[in-house]
């Protein structure tokens, strides 16, 4: 009889010890149900053009928002996927925490030139994308408007815009730029700026060459302040190799 008994209790140990296991196989943590997911915006003291629940929203209008569902590398790369098609969305990395929740680490697109054309306002990336306009872009960057095609938005005006941002001394002067044909470029001068330079603008020619078209502007400008005080000029144009000339 002890032996019956003795059977009885190993067979007991052996049931508990295999339902333990079982249970830990289908609860294994990639198919837990998931708890919560979590948008990471990691840019976000800079700009928020992208809020938590619009990414919240677009998960659920996909059908694949996880809370509640097992989950697995398929889900997180299509949970990726979708919020890196938000408009706004420059990046996108999401990973399952230990506690099975999803959380996605997402930068933002950076505004770098502003276009505008009859009917239309878009923003050119600092990726050289074309990006749509909204309300929430308070970036301060370039504006374009006149003869502006995407070819020339995403090539010469936005390598342009790149170059202003490098050089502080022209970012603070220059806020507009109007292409009125491929050889007859303008630059806009802001309020204060015009007022120091006695000059609203800048005629550039074609857009090839800035670089020493507008060396050869900062260098007259800042050796010719007491010349140019007085006049009346409206304009400098830089077109003419080795001259900058003033009209009134």
């Amino acid at each position: 009889m002890k032996i019956v008994w003795q059977i009885i209790g190993v067979l007991i140990v052996v049931s508990m010890l295999t339902g333990a296991i079982v249970w830990g196989y289908t609860m294994r943590p990639a198919e837990r149900p998931c708890g919560a997911v979590t948008f990471i915006i990691a840019d976000r003291d800079q700009r928020l053009y992208v809020t938590e629940g619009e990414l919240d929203q677009l998960l659920r209008t996909a059908e694949i928002h996880p809370v509640g569902k097992a989950l697995d590398h398929g889900v997180l790369h299509r949970i990726e996927q979708t919020v890196k098609r938000h408009p706004m969305v420059r990046t996108a990395e999401s990973y399952a925490s230990p506690r099975n929740e999803v959380r996605v680490r997402i930068t933002q697109r950076v505004p770098l030139l502003k276009v505008v054309v009859p009917g239309d306002a878009y923003f050119i990336d600092t990726d050289r994308k074309v990006m749509p306009s909204r309300a929430a872009i308070k970036d301060t960057v370039l504006t374009a408007t006149g003869a502006v095609g995407v070819q020339i938005a995403t090539g010469q005006l936005a390598d342009f815009a790149e170059w202003l941002q490098e050089h502080p001394y022209w970012q603070i002067r220059i806020n507009h730029v109007a292409v009125h044909s491929p050889r007859m470029v303008y630059l806009y001068l802001r309020p204060k700026a015009a007022e120091e330079a006695h000059a609203q603008r800048i005629v550039l020619g074609t857009i090839h060459g800035y670089e020493q078209k507008m060396q050869k502007m900062r260098t007259f400008l800042e050796n010719s302040g007491e010349a140019i005080r007085d006049k009346n000029y409206t304009e400098y144009d830089l077109r003419y190799e080795g001259q900058v000339i003033g009209r009134e």
